[in-house]
């Protein structure tokens, strides 16, 4: 006689006290690893999601179980994620053409002295949206401003904040930002939805920072002091680049695609194609060569160290960490989901975020106190939106008004907390301290206070209109 098949152990629902469990692990973890050790974050991650998993087994649930919900969130991120890639290999392109090159350097040319920090901010921005990197441009331009600050006497407060500020919103606003394309896939919108969308709440706070600066700099000294730094990195790029107005066709060619809503990843490849070609015809460079900075990135070799940490980046590798960061945390994330422990953590929230102004504020201080526990761009973004992506779309809100606040809440205020690595970056490279710039990076912080009012107004916050939001024009 056959034995009776036994039926397998019922699951249990997990207490509120044991699903927050995980999210006190992931803070210790990330806040003393990263935060006091510096340990990548995804080591530390993978621990958290280790941690996740015990108590799924305790919770009854099977590896299967626990790896179907990894897969799952995985693949929800996977359209996303070869954005990514793709970025990489358009700015590893662009700069092997000389659009990246030719930007800056028209970019530098518009400097006036007589009106510092308003320059200062917008040749940052210019730079930061053509490179994708504030780091970059801070530590290259940022450096010849402060340079050009104490030559003119102008306090290094308000000079620092000018360019954090111009630097991170051009950093944001960027298709080739790290931050920037790792925020959609938090929160499962779609990169240029989401550039859109943030124009509505970002251009007003960079508009209003320059407004300030404007008025600070008319009671500083005008008199013209010429910048050694600025002058050679001018030179260095004029001499080792060949510009013509046919290097700005790769950039029509994305800014096309985007504007038609036509599909984003054949618009960045038909991008690099051509970026290729123009870098073989007007660079003369070889064939290997631009497929060298397609897949590691373009590698200057001017011989003046600040031109070449500015432009040497890009290549499909140049993303690889960001997306261990996004497994990673999707990881943690989709074992949460399959175990249960963020619903009941999600059931709670919902008991305040149930309104458009209360789902915004929870979204706000969620990347805030995110940002202050782990110090990290990636996290403050990956964390807030895995955990309330669902009820975004529970209140059918479109997924990138999550990806908006997520990133100018969480991504834009790490530089302006003095134990993060931005903010350690950022005084160790310019000599300036955190809180000597933080009140005049104007543009980080208005930003949250315009998405406040947003939420409890509802102005600009976009209804879902599709399953796959994903696809341009959701």
């Amino acid at each position: 006689m056959s034995k009776s098949k036994q039926p397998s152990a019922a699951k249990k629902t997990p207490s509120l006290g044991v699903a927050l469990i995980p999210l006190i692990a992931m803070g210790l973890l990330l806040g003393i690893g990263y935060g006091i050790y510096h340990i990548r974050p995804q080591v530390l991650l993978v621990a958290a999601a280790f941690i996740t998993g015990c108590l799924g087994f305790i919770l009854r649930f099977s590896w299967q179980d626990m790896e179907r919900g990894i897969v799952d969130s995985i693949h929800k991120a996977m359209p996303a994620i070869l954005i990514m890639l793709c970025v990489g290999i358009l700015i590893g392109s662009w700069i092997a053409s000389g659009t990246i090159p030719m930007v800056i350097y028209y970019g530098l040319k518009l400097i006036s002295p007589k009106y510092f920090l308003v320059t200062a901010c917008f040749v940052c921005s210019i730079t930061s949206l053509a490179t994708g990197t504030s780091w970059g441009t801070i530590g290259t331009l940022g450096v010849a401003f402060i340079g050009i600050a104490m030559g003119l006497g102008i306090p290094l407060g308000p000079a620092a904040g000018a360019i954090v500020a111009g630097a991170y919103f051009g950093d944001k606003m960027s298709p080739f930002s790290d931050v920037t394309n790792l925020a959609p896939v938090a929160a499962g919108s779609n990169l240029f939805d989401h550039i859109k969308h943030m124009l509505w709440s970002a251009t007003p706070a960079w508009l209003l920072g320059l407004v300030i600066y404007f008025f600070i700099g008319l009671g500083y000294s005008t008199e013209k002091v010429e910048s050694e730094t600025m002058t050679l990195i001018l030179k260095t790029l004029k001499s080792h680049f060949n510009f013509n107005i046919f290097l700005l066709l790769p950039m029509v060619v994305v800014f096309y695609f985007a504007a038609t809503k036509k599909p984003t990843i054949p618009g960045m490849l038909i991008s690099s194609l051509l970026a290729g070609a123009l870098a073989i015809i007007f660079q003369k460079a070889s064939i290997p060569e631009v497929a060298t900075a397609m897949n590691t990135g373009y590698q200057a070799n001017t011989g003046v160290k600040a031109v070449d940490e500015l432009i040497s980046r890009g290549g499909m590798m140049s993303m690889m960490e960001t997306q261990l960061v996004a497994f990673t945390a999707f990881s943690f994330g989709g074992i949460m989901q399959k175990t249960g422990l963020l619903s009941v953590i999600l059931d709670r929230v919902m008991k305040f975020a149930n309104k458009v102004w209360s789902i915004v504020l929870t979204t706000i201080a969620s990347s805030i106190v995110t940002a202050l526990v782990t110090g990290s761009s990636y996290l403050s973004m990956i964390i807030p939106g895995e955990l309330l992506a669902p009820i975004y779309r529970q209140k059918k809100l479109a997924a990138k008004n999550l990806s908006r606040i997520i990133e100018e809440s969480g991504a834009i205020i790490v530089p302006l907390i003095p134990w993060s690595m931005a903010g350690v970056y950022i005084t160790g490279t310019i000599g300036v301290p955190t809180f000597s710039y933080l009140p005049w990076a104007f543009m980080n912080y208005a930003a949250v206070i315009i998405l406040a009012i947003f939420g409890f107004t509802g102005f600009t916050m976009a209804p879902r209109i599709r399953e796959d939001e994903t696809q341009i024009g959701s």
